[in-house]
């Protein structure tokens, strides 16, 4: 149950809101291009020109920051969608109906599991190629797991409840009773999850392209962005710190919200 008083709920959500308004403005404006180069701007400190100094191309550290956060969110977000879109099918028909369903499905979401999540990312990533789309896709599935192991195990104690009972009685047809009447009561418990899944879908991504296979070059991104500042680390630290907080502040604002949320899941 989502109980608004919990202080680690109000700091993450207080966090997470100002990054997504700093995302939603840098979908509409930026300070400078993120990926104009300026040599003759290379490696500026911090300053009136430049909140967050330049890098090593003269390009708005602000800028590629702002558009960097964004593209991660957006990874994180559709990632965990279809985690979660396929995690509530394959769940919702394994808890409800069982038998070979039941049997089939979980094995192939066990095998799934097996697999530490790293080193399936990577490898899928070397089956897809990298790039964004690539990167959202083998998120997705690695996610799909942990989703349908608390759907299946929900569901499957919702249809012993007198409410789809009545239902079953009154002659609803199990679809509906399934999608209809079980899905919605069950959605509040997977919301710290999905909060977690976030966390988690950031700090993948991040990785990711930190190893130069999420998001290509010019296009800003978070983790590629970590691995070229840290050969600058004595001469431009503000470089590693401005993406280093920026990475820091997303997975801290979801990790509060899923510790608010009652977070007793794992994703």
């Amino acid at each position: 149950m989502i109980n608004i008083k919990d202080r680690n709920f109000r700091i993450g959500a207080g966090i997470t809101l100002v990054m997504l308004l700093i995302i939603l403005i840098g979908l509409i404006w930026t300070p400078y291009d993120p990926n104009a180069m300026n040599a003759a701007e290379k490696m500026t400190a911090p300053g009136l020109r430049h909140p967050l100094g330049t890098d090593n191309f003269g390009r708005d550290i602000f800028s590629r920051v702002v558009q960097g956060t964004g593209a991660t969110f957006l990874i994180a977000l559709c990632s965990v969608s279809i985690g979660l879109l396929v995690g509530l099918l394959v769940g919702g028909l394994t808890g409800y109906y069982g038998g070979w369903i039941d049997e089939v499905l979980m094995r192939l979401n066990d095998s799934i599991t097996a697999f530490p999540s790293l080193l399936l990312a990577l490898v899928l990533i070397a089956v897809f190629h990298t790039g964004k789309y690539n990167i959202i896709l083998a998120l997705g599935i690695i996610f799909i797991p942990t989703f349908a192991r608390i759907v299946r195990m929900e569901v499957a104690r919702q249809k012993s409840l007198d409410y789809v009972a009545n239902a079953k009685l009154m002659g609803v047809k199990s679809m509906r009773i399934l999608f209809v009447h079980i899905m919605p009561n069950i959605l509040p418990v997977l919301l710290s999850t999905i909060a977690i899944g976030f966390n988690n879908a950031v700090l993948a991504e991040a990785s990711m392209s930190y190893l130069g296979l999420g998001v290509q070059p010019p296009d800003p991104s978070l983790g590629r962005m970590l691995n070229e500042a840290q050969a600058y680390l004595s001469r431009a630290p503000w470089y590693a710190l401005s993406v280093g907080l920026a990475i820091i502040l997303l997975v801290l604002g979801f990790g509060l919200l899923s510790e608010g949320l009652g977070g007793e899941s794992h994703a």
